[in-house]
């Protein structure tokens, strides 16, 4: 499959709906899952996470069962998951890269 820019396909002749089939295919690509869904993914136990994050296995708990996280606390469980957290505002039709908080 090739890969194209946006602003290519953008430009080129496509009709209205054949635009909003890319967008919302586009849309779709953006994942969301729980914390738990994630780890429970890359089959890693709580014991194991909470061990790399340097946090305890009910404090870890707590932390997937939450709806509301400080960033600091996102960062640690995603970095002990071997990843980095990245922070996205969505204003209007722009997506801004947040720079870390």
């Amino acid at each position: 499959m090739s890969v194209k820019r946006w602003k290519t396909l953008e430009r080129s002749k496509l009709s209205s709906a054949a635009l909003e089939r890319v967008r919302a295919r586009a849309r779709q690509e953006v994942e969301e899952v729980s914390l738990k869904a994630l780890r429970e993914e890359l089959e890693i136990t709580q014991s194991e996470l909470s061990h790399s994050a340097d946090m305890t296995q009910s404090e870890l708990s707590r932390v997937e069962s939450r709806n509301d996280h400080l960033t600091s606390t996102l960062r640690r469980y995603v970095e002990a998951l071997g990843g980095d957290l990245e922070i996205t505002a969505v204003i209007g039709k722009r997506r801004i890269k947040l720079g870390k908080v």
